[in-house]
């Protein structure tokens, strides 16, 4: 569809942009089972330990793999935002898991709860608003 003359036309996310929101989505797909599995543990099937920690090395490996695609989007499309947000989530991540391996449920199912709130406001930012690229600011 042609655009007016004069008339300006509506930001678009650009392609690293979905490729970052893909991964969040999968990342938050991830991280939302965390609890299910191990709330399904808890009422005694066992098995789903195995399933927890199956998916915390799926989550964790995703988190890595947004961080990379968020160094991307900050280098193609100048902004950092996604990357600090990605960074911040993958460090309460990575202690979260490290947490769950030494059995610190003090520390684990706190940060966890943190984590999977954290991923879903940013689940919610990346697909709230085109990812554009912002033109360099004059100094």
């Amino acid at each position: 569809m042609a655009t007016r003359p004069g008339s300006v036309a509506a930001p678009r996310t650009r392609p690293v942009g979905w490729v970052f929101r893909a991964v969040v989505s999968a990342h938050v797909v991830a991280i939302v089972a965390q609890p299910v599995f191990a709330g399904v543990y808890l009422t005694g099937d066992f098995d789903s330990l195995r399933r927890h920690a199956v998916g915390a090395d799926v989550a964790s490996s995703l988190g890595y793999v947004q961080l990379i695609v968020a160094v991307v989007v900050w280098a193609r499309l100048r902004q950092a935002g996604p990357f600090l947000a990605t960074a911040a989530v993958v460090v309460a991540e990575t202690v979260q898991y490290f947490a769950g391996l030494d059995g610190a449920l003090w520390l684990h199912v706190p940060l966890g709860v943190l984590t999977v709130a954290a991923l879903v406001v940013q689940f919610i930012a990346v697909w709230g608003r085109p990812l554009v690229r912002r033109e360099a600011r004059d100094a």
